[in-house]
């Protein structure tokens, strides 16, 4: 199990916390999704053979937020 931050661009409400926390929770491996506005920042304890971090930042991106390791 690895715990991973991401820097994550574009949230500006708790509808974008949720999404993020959503798409993140919905990807094999991850059994935590901490999210936070005020830091715009993303913790996740996730299995990396299962979810890498590109994994992580994929999905991120997918829902329409930027996102990099941090």
């Amino acid at each position: 199990m690895a715990l991973t931050t991401l820097k994550i661009d574009g949230m500006s409400c708790g509808g974008c916390v949720a999404s993020v926390t959503r798409v993140l929770q919905q990807l094999p491996g991850v059994s935590w999704v901490e999210v936070s506005l005020q830091s715009g920042s993303a913790e996740v304890a996730h299995e990396p053979s299962l979810s890498p971090v590109e994994a992580l930042v994929g999905a991120v991106e997918s829902a329409g937020f930027g996102a990099r390791p941090g």
